[in-house]
């Protein structure tokens, strides 16, 4: 051994592993705010767009998807916020972060291209979000999520094959079980371990 190397202690030897531990875990104090922001503007669009299709005569119905557009600054905001309150950054955030913002250009791309038949739109997204969400459950270890993407592959095949009516309501019923009840899940969970 070299003269200018220091034997660590056991309680120096822990803190390191401990801390060496600590940057591999993923923050997921603020994914909550996420599920539950994107799970309620989303249920409030696409019953909106039922509602004004079903029982109006408003000839393009889809127009209440543009509340998106709003809706993914006031969550970059957050998020930005949110990031620089925490002191350091672990690959797996940089990770879970990037797997969303893969979704958000591909979401984006999907609208552009899909703009002259938006009523095939639903299926496609939810496969779409099924990946992130799914993902996500892996990567923050949390299987409410992993189940939660599952539930969105279920919902786009419903979407697709179930007729107007019935696949207009899958969107709601989608967030509910992919992002709203994962959502509130994570909050309690983290609410749990601040305690």
């Amino acid at each position: 051994m070299e003269n200018g190397e220091k034997i660590m202690t056991g309680e120096e030897s822990f803190r390191v592993i401990t801390e060496m531990i600590n940057r591999t875990k993923v923050n997921i104090s603020n994914s909550s705010f996420h599920f539950l922001f994107w799970g309620w503007l989303i249920v409030a669009c696409s019953l909106a767009e039922f509602i004004l299709w079903k029982f109006t005569g408003v000839s393009s119905p889809w127009y209440v998807w543009f509340l998106v557009i709003p809706g993914v600054f006031v969550s970059m905001i957050y998020g930005f916020r949110a990031g620089k309150r925490v002191s350091f950054q672990t690959y797996a955030d940089n990770i879970y972060v990037w797997t969303w913002m893969a979704f958000l250009i591909a979401a984006a791309v999907l609208f552009i291209i899909s703009s002259g038949r938006m009523q095939f739109v639903a299926p496609l997204i939810l496969t779409l979000a099924a990946i992130p969400t799914f993902l996500s459950g892996f990567i923050i270890k949390f299987r409410p999520l992993i189940f939660g993407g599952i539930t969105f592959w279920i919902f786009a095949l419903i979407a697709r094959f179930a007729g107007n009516e019935i696949s207009a309501l899958t969107v709601p019923l989608a967030m509910f079980t992919g992002y709203l009840l994962p959502g509130y899940m994570l909050k309690r969970k983290v609410d749990h371990e601040k305690i």
